[in-house]
């Protein structure tokens, strides 16, 4: 039988692994034309085009500039006021 003590299963050694895989969201700048700049924590800069979703469920609030400019990072990733996210691993 398998001894499962042998296995680090923590919220912590979780977090650690994807953290290797996806690296956080430190900062998040608006855009012209519905970008955003992205500044990650492993030293990465991009530019994420939002068009494409703004057509897509809560996403659509955001085609009022005003809500859009209101992005700001949220744990890992980003978030507006409406509750919209996304996976890190989509940025």
């Amino acid at each position: 039988m398998e001894d499962y003590r042998q296995h680090d299963t923590s919220y912590l050694s979780l977090y650690k692994r994807l953290a290797i895989m996806y690296p956080a969201v430190k900062e998040v700048k608006p855009d012209v034309d519905y970008t955003l700049l992205l500044t990650f924590d492993n030293g990465d800069k991009r530019r994420f085009d939002m068009k494409p979703y703004l057509d897509k469920g809560i996403f659509r609030e955001l085609k009022d500039v005003s809500k859009f400019n209101r992005v700001h990072v949220y744990f890992d990733t980003i978030e507006w006021e409406n509750e919209a996210d996304f996976d890190p691993e989509v940025l």
